[in-house]
């Protein structure tokens, strides 16, 4: 068994409204940042699993992604390995 790192990216589906993203790009704007024409809020998942190999530390995170961390009516996620 090894130990991998994965990340979870949870980003709200893109055809979706995100009032914290239009609120923190009021706030930029506010600032002066004029240029910053969009944003969009999300969070990072970090977990650490042991598993045979990287495919199945992935499918593992992928589960975890489907079942609980991500919302999928409002949500979606991208996976990432260390």
């Amino acid at each position: 068994m090894m130990l991998f790192t994965i990340h979870l990216h949870v980003m709200p589906l893109k055809n979706l409204l995100d009032p914290q993203g239009k609120a923190v790009l009021s706030g930029l704007h506010n600032l002066g940042l004029q240029s910053v024409q969009d944003v969009r809020v999300g969070k990072r998942i970090t977990l650490q699993i042991e598993a045979e190999n990287s495919e199945a530390a992935v499918a593992i995170a992928k589960e975890a992604g489907e079942k609980l961390l991500a919302n999928a009516v409002m949500e979606y996620f991208e996976i990432e390995i260390d």
